[in-house]
């Protein structure tokens, strides 16, 4: 019977240091607004907005003929009905938006394109037949196979019909947004009457928003405010008269202070830096606010090995709470781990403050830490999310699409980018798999039992930690037992000899020693532990120091070859050596200790020297001696075994 093939790995990225927000935009209310500063809003925006309306109706019809020279003959008969700033920010808003709904358009046709051809290979497949893990399987019955049969001919006749608009430059956009747009039809699912949502979709549609220009004052001419906080607006020719300040200004009586990075916004309009305004109502309270943005260049870049130097902070998101778990710079699990939830339920407003303070809990715990990176995994559910792939599983489906991966990226950028710590994203492939593999056991106390999220936090902190998300490597084969002693892959992964025993701390051995700290360290047959040969007899005392017999400078071969190390013969009489997984007195047995290229006895991990004096003892390979002579059968070197012979140079005769 042939063996069943394995489904090979996909190839996994390597970790990158995530780039921070390229621009800051701050908001302040226009408290104190008398009802003349009001109306002469509303008469700008409603101006303005028609201006825009029509200028990005042009642009759509021009399509893919688009060219500088189509650019220019629109902001010039803009300018003739406001300013020339004016226009510059429209037409500048009316190319941002169609280039988004370009983008959309693109992302609509993939989706269109994941769903039928997921939808052909389901319909390919016997009705009823299983599917593999990530693969799904056949339909379950005739009838829902017939209607997906019908399903893919109206996704087929969908995406033709949108490849079509694309190769002709036709975009659908909507000024003022299509959700509310929609919400006309249903007032009531809405809970708003009919005049508030006119309210809304005009305020939505008005166009109050200036592009900022260095070398300006206060950088930025058409909507100015002075580091005092005091906001004047440039008023389009057709409404020059209504100014109340000179060169066709007008001052509002309301000012801003921008609490939140105040400083920095005022330190660059003193020095004339660019600023750019917007100013917008919000319909249902009747509450005008400003927005300043400006963005920023020349941000220092942190290199990943100094993100990593002090540990990282591994972080799973799922869709009700974020896992974390801090590791230091070796991979190793540090303190407890800790759990930040959120509500993703009710509006927009809401689902983002829950965000920002799971965050700022995140980063409060980070900063306590002094970690200098968090590591996050680099989700995109644009394949998952399909209704085609999971139809029946509506749990899962709403499941995957509540995580918030696009928002929640955009915010811990941002607010690491204020904190100071930088942020790894890793390719999220298997972390959850092999960190319930490989960590949840071993992280579990009878206390504290180990999630599976918070393995996989822990995964993916060592995976940006350059580390493999296995816990241990297995031995070979002729090494899995004693003989080998304990192998691990804590190591860097182009460190030599990381597969090799730990290496032995000097000292005594005593209750105070941590884990592979003491003589045994490499011998897991000497630990005090379930299932080793200790546990079936008593457990004896540390032997005193044995006698030393002197050293042999040089041990000599049947072939005539020097080979090194030095060794020393230690008398152990009367002093106990374990022997064949019991206690037995010996009688004037000398041990030889001998570590070169090949190890040859248990608990030596520092290679000797002439003269080398050892404050332990061990007992290991065959020994034999003779009056003056010693005699070792015993590997050398890696694949040799043959006799030596050397001569005690003591006072033993």
């Amino acid at each position: 019977m042939a063996e069943p093939t394995r489904k090979p790995l996909r190839r996994i990225a390597r970790p990158c240091v995530a780039d921070g927000p390229s621009g800051v935009s701050i908001r302040d209310r226009l408290k104190g607004l008398t009802a003349e500063d009001g109306e002469v809003l509303r008469l700008v925006g409603e101006h303005m907005g028609r201006l825009a309306s029509r200028d990005l109706a042009r642009r759509c019809a021009d399509g893919l003929d688009h060219s500088a020279g189509t650019w220019a003959a629109r902001k010039r008969e803009l300018t003739a009905e406001s300013s020339s700033r004016w226009a510059g920010s429209v037409t500048a808003n009316t190319h941002d938006q169609w280039g988004l709904s370009r983008r959309a358009q693109w992302q609509h046709l993939v989706s269109l394109d994941v769903g039928i051809r997921t939808v052909r290979h389901r319909l390919s497949l016997p009705i009823g037949e299983k599917g593999s893990r990530g693969t799904p399987g056949g339909y379950r019955s005739r009838h829902e196979w017939f209607v997906k049969a019908r399903r893919l001919a109206s996704l087929e006749r969908k995406y033709e019909r949108v490849r079509a608009d694309r190769e002709a430059g036709r975009v659908s956009v909507v000024r003022g947004g299509r959700r509310l747009l929609k919400q006309r039809h249903n007032l009531a699912a809405a809970n708003k009457t009919s005049e508030r949502w006119r309210a809304e979709w005009e305020a939505s549609r008005w166009f109050l928003t200036a592009d900022g220009e260095s070398g300006k004052r206060y950088g930025n001419e058409t909507i100015r405010v002075s580091p005092d906080g005091e906001v004047s607006i440039k008023l389009p020719a057709p409404l020059a008269e209504s100014a109340n300040a000179r060169h066709g200004r007008y001052i509002l009586t309301a000012k801003v202070t921008f609490p939140h990075r105040g400083e920095e916004w005022r330190d660059r309009v003193t020095a004339n830096r660019a600023v750019a305004y917007r100013i917008h109502c919000d319909a249902a309270s009747g509450r005008w606010y400003l927005d300043a943005s400006w963005t920023r260049k020349d941000l220092p870049v942190i290199p990943l090995e100094a993100l990593r130097a002090g540990g990282v902070i591994g972080v799973d998101t799922n869709a009700d709470h974020l896992a974390a778990w801090r590791l230091d710079e070796h991979g190793n699990p540090m303190g407890s781990p800790r759990r930040f939830d959120y509500d993703l339920s009710g509006t927009a407003a809401h689902r983002d403050a829950q965000l920002r303070h799971a965050l700022t809990r995140l980063l409060h715990w980070a900063k306590k830490t002094g970690v200098q990176a968090i590591a996050v995994e680099d989700l995109d559910f644009t394949e998952s999310k399909t209704r085609e792939k999971h139809g029946r599983r509506k749990k899962f489906r709403k499941l995957i699409s509540g995580i918030p991966t696009g928002r929640l990226r955009a915010r811990l950028l941002s607010m690491c980018a204020e904190a100071g710590i930088g942020v790894i994203a890793v390719d999220p492939a298997y972390t959850s798999m092999w960190g319930a593999r490989h960590w949840q056991q071993p992280l579990t106390t009878p206390r504290r039992p180990a999630s599976r999220h918070q393995a996989a936090s822990v995964a993916i902190g060592r995976r940006a930690l350059g580390h493999r998300i296995r816990r241990r490597t297995a031995p070979p084969r002729q090494h899995q037992s004693d003989a080998g002693g304990h192998r691990t892959a804590q190591a860097q992964p182009r460190d030599r000899r990381r597969e090799g025993n730990r290496p032995r701390t000097p000292g005594p051995r005593t209750r105070s020693d941590g884990a592979g700290c003491g003589r045994n360290a490499v011998d897991q047959n000497a630990q005090d532990r379930s299932g080793r040969s200790t546990e079936h007899g008593f457990r004896p005392q540390d032997p005193l120091p044995a006698q030393s017999l002197g050293t042999v400078d040089e041990l000599r071969c049947q072939d005539g070859a020097v080979a090194e190390p030095v060794v020393e013969v230690l008398d152990l009489s009367a002093h106990p050596v374990l022997h064949g997984g019991a206690v037995e007195p010996e009688r004037h047995v000398h041990a030889l200790f001998l570590d070169g290229v090949h190890r040859v006895l248990h608990g030596v991990g520092d290679r000797l020297g002439a003269g080398h004096d050892l404050d332990g003892w061990a007992f290991g390979g065959e020994v034999g001696h003779v009056r003056g002579e010693f005699r070792v059968r015993d590997g050398i070197g890696p694949g040799r075994s043959e006799q030596c012979r050397g001569q005690v140079a003591g006072d033993d005769g």
